[in-house]
C-alpha cells in the first residue's frame, strides 16, 4: 500500500473512453444544448430584472433559480466540449476539487430554492393576507443568500476534508469530477470514516429539505380544495414548481441509482447520460416551464416579440 502512495497533481477522466468515433456529433448536441440553455436562462433573467412588474418574490426565486442552473452548467459544459475535442482526458487536482464543488453545490442549491419556492407559496395561498409583511424584502433576501451560500458553505466542508485524503490512484471512471469517488481512491479507508459521517449528515439535510417540500404541497393541495380561486393560483402558480421538482428528483434519483449500480449493469453511454442528466435537463426545462406556464412572463415575451415585429 504505502508504494502506491504518491502525490496526485492530476486526475484521468476515463467517461468518454467508449464515445471516440461519435465524439464530433456528440460535442455538437451538446454545445446546441448549451447555447439554448444559456439563451432560455439568459432571457428570463433579464426579463424578470428588466420588467419592474415582476420584481416580486417569486419572480426574485425564479431569477435566481435561474442563475443557478448557469451556475451549474459552468461546472460541467466547458470543460466535457473540451475533452470531447482532446485527445486526453485529464483535470488537474484543484480543478477536480473545484469541479466536484460547483457542481454538489449547483445541486444542492437547486433543492434549496425549490423548498424556499414551496414556502413562499404555502404563504401565498394559505396566509395571502400576511404574504408581503412575510415575505418582505429583508426576509427574501436572506433566503437567497440561505439558498445559495448554506450549500456551497456544507458542499466545501466536504472538499476540504477531501483535500486532506492520500489518495493512491488518478482514475475517475467518470465524465467530471465526483467527490465520493475522489474518496473511494483514498489509500487508507480509515482516514475516511469522517468524510462519510460529514456526507451522511449533509444527505440528511436536503432529505429534510425534501420532506419540508412535500409536506408544505399536501397542505398546499388540501387547501386548495376548498376554494376556486386557490385552485386556480395552485394551477397558475405551483404547477410549474412541482414540474421543476419532478424533473430534479428524476435526474438526482437516476444518478444514484447509476452510483450503486452503474459500473457492473449498465454501459458507458447510459451511465455518461444518467450523469450528465442533472447539469442538462433542470437547466434547460426550468425556464421553459416557468416561461410557458407563469402568464407574466408569458405576456412579457409575447409583448417584446410583438413590438420587435412591429
Amino acid at each position: 500500500m504505502m508504494e502506491n502512495i504518491s502525490v496526485i497533481t492530476l486526475f484521468f477522466l476515463s467517461g468518454l473512453n467508449e464515445t471516440k468515433n461519435q465524439r464530433l456529433i456528440i460535442f455538437s448536441i451538446t454545445l446546441l444544448f448549451y447555447c439554448v440553455t444559456l439563451l432560455v436562462n439568459i432571457c428570463l433573467i433579464v426579463t424578470i430584472i428588466l420588467d419592474k412588474n415582476l420584481h416580486e418574490p417569486l419572480y426574485i426565486l425564479l431569477c435566481a433559480f435561474c442563475m443557478n442552473g448557469l451556475y451549474g452548467t459552468i461546472g460541467f459544459f466547458p470543460k466535457f466540449l473540451w475533452d470531447l475535442l482532446s485527445p486526453v482526458h485529464v483535470i488537474s487536482y484543484s480543478g477536480c476539487l473545484v469541479q466536484a464543488l460547483v457542481m454538489y453545490s449547483y445541486a444542492c442549491s437547486d433543492l434549496s430554492f425549490l423548498a424556499v419556492m414551496a414556502y413562499d407559496r404555502y404563504v401565498a395561498i394559505c396566509r395571502p393576507l400576511q404574504y408581503h409583511s412575510v415575505m418582505s424584502k429583508q426576509r427574501l433576501i436572506k433566503l437567497v443568500c440561505f439558498s445559495w451560500f448554506t450549500p456551497f458553505c456544507i458542499i466545501g466542508s466536504n472538499i476540504c476534508l477531501t483535500s486532506r485524503l492520500k489518495l493512491c490512484s488518478p482514475y475517475i471512471a467518470r465524465l467530471f469530477c465526483v467527490n465520493w469517488i475522489i474518496v473511494a481512491l483514498a489509500c487508507f479507508p480509515a482516514e475516511t470514516i469522517i468524510n462519510n459521517i460529514v456526507a451522511y449528515i449533509t444527505i440528511l439535510i436536503y432529505v429534510f429539505h425534501g420532506v419540508f417540500i412535500v409536506w408544505s404541497y399536501i397542505y398546499l393541495i388540501r387547501t386548495c380544495f376548498n376554494s376556486i380561486e386557490n385552485q386556480a393560483k395552485f394551477m397558475q402558480t405551483c404547477v410549474p414548481h412541482l414540474l421543476s421538482l419532478m424533473t430534479f428528483l428524476f435526474t438526482v434519483l437516476f444518478d444514484i441509482m447509476s452510483i450503486r449500480y452503474g459500473s457492473k449493469e449498465l454501459p458507458q453511454s447510459l451511465e455518461n447520460f444518467i450523469a450528465m442528466e442533472i447539469v442538462v435537463i433542470p437547466p434547460l426545462l426550468n425556464p421553459l416551464i416557468y416561461g410557458f406556464k407563469l402568464t407574466k412572463i408569458r405576456n412579457r415575451f409575447l409583448s417584446h416579440i410583438t413590438f420587435r415585429i412591429k
